[in-house]
């Protein structure tokens, strides 16, 4: 919100949208942790943690506010003292941003679920029966009502269901180690391999002894574009997501 004509507001306003589209200005930090370098580009990945100093934390809200806003986050909801946040540096901006916590269990994401072949068959069936007809007669004419059910294709309903956001996952759970709280780049820089640069980022630096395998990572309830991010960049379908109890 902003009053038009007002040159402060004005201003303000115009950086923002600008922060948002292009990412938040960037002139480094004396001491930065980096865990990955873009050499062709130019581009790293620092790692900034609980312990960092307030200068460092302060940039880093100042990106989660465009986060929490995007992904329907509440202020402030996003990162907890066991964050590690991962922030992609590009032309002295900050133009993508991750999110991840440790988590113990996770989720695998179902594929195809019982229900939908019972959708399927009760659809099937329906087409197949006959419809109901009755015989409505004025005089010496008679009419036939036909009562035809429509029913949404399974192909359909499967379509709606991602598109919603719906994802089902199994009871059951397997062993995970980090978690993908939230991730995000800014829209003048999607679709160019950022989201998955920060995520090999995060899977390299999370845990001190060790780089982190695919099936020991876990997203949490994403996005449309997130479930598109995570299937890319895990080559399946079948991947890992996690709840609160997770944690």
């Amino acid at each position: 919100m902003y009053a038009k004509g007002e040159d402060n507001d004005e201003k303000v306003h115009k950086e923002f949208h600008k922060e948002y589209y292009e990412g938040v200005r960037f002139k480094g930090w004396r001491n930065e942790r980096v865990v990955a370098e873009h050499r062709n580009a130019g581009d790293r990945v620092l790692m900034v943690v609980e312990e960092d100093s307030l200068v460092q934390k302060r940039k880093l809200q100042s990106v989660l506010k465009f986060i929490e806003k995007e992904l329907g986050f509440a202020d402030g909801e996003i990162l907890h003292k066991l964050c590690k946040a991962y922030l992609y540096i590009s032309n002295h901006r900050i133009v993508g941003c991750l999110v991840a916590e440790p988590i113990k269990t996770a989720h695998r994401v179902i594929v195809s679920h019982p229900t939908a072949k019972n959708l399927s068959d009760t659809t099937e069936k329906s087409d197949s029966q006959k419809p109901n007809k009755t015989l409505l007669r004025f005089g010496e004419i008679g009419f036939n009502q036909e009562v035809i059910k429509k029913c949404k294709s399974t192909k359909s309903q499967e379509t709606d269901q991602w598109v919603n956001g719906a994802i089902l996952s199994e009871e059951k759970t397997v062993p995970a180690l980090c978690g993908v709280r939230a991730i995000w780049v800014v829209p003048s820089h999607r679709r160019q391999g950022i989201g998955s640069k920060l995520l090999d980022a995060m899977r390299k630096s999370f845990c001190a002894d060790k780089r982190l395998e695919h099936a020991e990572c876990a997203f949490s309830s994403p996005t449309s574009a997130g479930h598109a991010l995570a299937t890319s960049y895990t080559h399946s379908m079948s991947f890992l997501v996690y709840m609160s109890g997770d944690v």
